[in-house]
């Protein structure tokens, strides 16, 4: 009998097999990818040479744009190679985290505004910034270390259009049942815990903002409702595809182009459409150079 070969390499099967398909999300992804990329370099670069820099919410969303970038190019199997499982959770993480830190900044903004300044100083913002990036890596890396261990020996064929844990459990010729109850916990899990907090947290921000005035509330909402729909986008859809027993579904391929497409290509508009003082600098930056 032929000995177990041991599998190195996957073939993505992508979104569809149907040739004219493949043209049309060709073309369709191109310009979402080129979408993304242009709007959140215009976003980084309008705050970064602009007074907004110096305020928490646009420095998060500087960060927010970087990340933004970085997720995205991770789904291309040919820019991270080996390391993609790794870098596509860890930089969707840190999205999360970062997400999770401008809900708190909107928090102490519209709950706590006379300490506002004390409570999101440069430093403490520095610090919330890399605990992002830490929790991204604690988040990602155990990840990691269980998919590496595990061993294929075929079939080498992933139905998905990158190398997501799900998928390649499903060719792993091993029993999967314990890393995938692992994986569950640790992307499913974790997902729902970061958008219930997000979620009363909005609800906190919107009682409080009774007390406020009208011109104070138009602002306050019109900022949080830009938050708010960023979280929609990015959690429901990652919600479906990590919050349940490791089995694949059709629409999983459908689902997952929310979070690590579309939800990203949006945000440049989401945050620029709806915030004056954004667009304000922004005209005032690229109108001058």
């Amino acid at each position: 009998m032929e000995g177990q070969r041991n599998v190195s390499e996957f073939i993505l099967l992508g979104l569809s097999h149907d040739q004219n398909m493949q043209i049309f999300c060709f073309v369709l992804f191109l310009f979402c990818y080129a979408a993304l990329l242009v709007g959140n370099l215009l976003i980084l670069v309008s705050i970064r040479c602009s007074p907004l820099f110096h305020q928490p919410m646009y420095y998060f969303l500087s960060h927010l744009s970087t990340l933004d970038i970085c997720y995205t190019s991770s789904v291309t199997p040919k820019l991270i190679a080996d390391l993609l499982v790794f870098a596509m959770h860890f930089f969707g993480m840190i999205e999360v985290l970062i997400l999770t830190v401008m809900a708190f900044d909107r928090y102490a903004a519209i709950c706590k505004p006379l300490h506002y300044l004390l409570i999101m100083n440069r430093t403490r913002c520095n610090l919330l910034v890399l605990a992002a990036w830490a929790g991204g890596a604690v988040h990602s890396f155990p990840q990691f270390c269980m998919v590496i261990r595990l061993p294929f020996c075929g079939p080498n064929e992933i139905d998905h259009y990158f190398c997501d844990i799900f998928p390649l459990l499903k060719v792993a010729c091993t029993d999967t049942y314990i890393t995938g109850v692992l994986m569950v916990v640790n992307s499913g899990m974790v997902t729902l815990v970061t958008f219930v907090v997000l979620f009363f947290s909005y609800v906190i921000i919107l009682f409080t903002l009774r007390n406020h005035s009208a011109e104070g509330r138009r602002k306050a909402l019109s900022t949080c409702g830009s938050h708010i729909t960023v979280i929609v986008l990015f959690f429901g859809p990652s919600i479906f595809a990590y919050l349940r027993p490791p089995t694949n579904f059709p629409e999983d391929k459908v689902f997952a182009l929310f979070y690590t497409i579309i939800a990203p290509m949006f945000n440049p508009l989401i945050y620029t459409l709806r915030n004056s003082e954004m667009k304000n600098a922004m005209r005032k930056f690229w109108c001058q150079t």
